[in-house]
């Protein structure tokens, strides 16, 4: 009995108070209407992407590798599977070629991107990185 009395005394101002804070719901009036603001933050731009410009008279060729020796490079086209071309490397191309099949050299797939002269098909650099070797 005693603990009743003590519930019953401790939840009487709580529902007092409660009936105090509680408003009686009205209806909405359509006649007014509040905006509803939506508050977007603007991406900010921290460093943007600039791509590098390729010198006039050379153009870029991405694809994987076939074939490639000291003398020339045959690469499979990155987005078409039946383009393919052989380039014959320059002199410094050449050089780095030796350096790179002294380490293992390219083997067949190995994503590459060419830098090539457009009139004579000669590679002048060769950008990629070859597998290990077997």
């Amino acid at each position: 009995m005693k603990l009743f009395r003590r519930v019953a005394s401790l939840s009487l101002p709580a529902v007092a108070l409660a009936a105090l804070w509680c408003s009686t719901a009205a209806a909405q009036d359509p006649g007014i209407i509040t905006p509803i603001i939506v508050d977007t933050a603007v991406p900010i731009i921290v460093n943007a992407v600039k791509p590098k410009p390729i010198p006039a008279g050379l153009a870029k060729f991405d694809g994987f590798v076939m074939n490639a020796n000291i003398a020339q490079i045959t690469v499979r086209a990155k987005g078409n599977d039946q383009t393919i071309q052989t380039f014959t490397l320059s002199q410094e191309a050449a050089t780095k070629m030796q350096q790179t099949i002294d380490k293992g050299g390219f083997q067949y797939g190995d994503k590459v991107s060419v830098l090539y002269d457009m009139s004579s098909f000669k590679a002048l650099k060769i950008k990629g990185k070859p597998s290990k070797s077997l």
